[in-house]
C-alpha cells in the first residue's frame, strides 16, 4: 500500500514538473511608425496605443450593479480568471476586496 502511494505521489510530482517544461516562445514586438514629410521637415508619429484604457465609469457601474455576485468589473478589466472566481466565491473578500477594487478603479490604479 505504501509503495502504491509513494509511486502515485512520484508520478504526480513528475507530471506536475513536466508541465512547466515547454518549448521557448520568442516574443516579437512590431511597431509601425508613420513618417510625414512637409516642407523638408520630417515628423515621426508613433501609433496610438493598441489597447485604449478602459472607461472608469463603466467599471464603477459594473462594480455597483454586478460586482458583488459576478465580479463583472474584474472581467471587464481582464483580471486573471482564478482571482475572479476567488472573488466570487468569497463574496468579494467579505466586502473588503470589493471596496479596495472600487478605490483602485476611482483612482485609476486598477489596470
Amino acid at each position: 500500500m505504501k509503495t502504491k502511494l509513494l509511486l502515485s505521489l512520484l508520478v504526480v510530482l513528475l507530471s506536475y514538473s513536466a508541465s512547466y517544461a515547454s518549448f521557448p516562445v520568442k516574443r516579437t514586438i512590431s511597431t509601425t511608425n508613420t513618417e510625414i514629410t512637409t516642407n523638408n521637415t520630417e515628423e515621426v508619429l508613433t501609433p496610438v496605443a493598441t489597447t485604449a484604457g478602459k472607461d472608469k465609469w463603466v467599471g464603477v457601474a459594473l462594480w455597483f450593479f454586478l460586482g458583488w455576485p459576478f465580479a463583472a468589473h474584474r472581467w471587464y478589466y481582464k483580471k486573471p480568471v482564478g482571482w475572479n472566481i476567488l472573488f466570487i466565491l468569497t463574496i468579494g473578500g467579505l466586502g473588503i476586496w470589493a471596496i479596495v477594487d472600487l478605490i483602485n478603479i476611482l483612482t485609476d490604479n486598477f489596470e
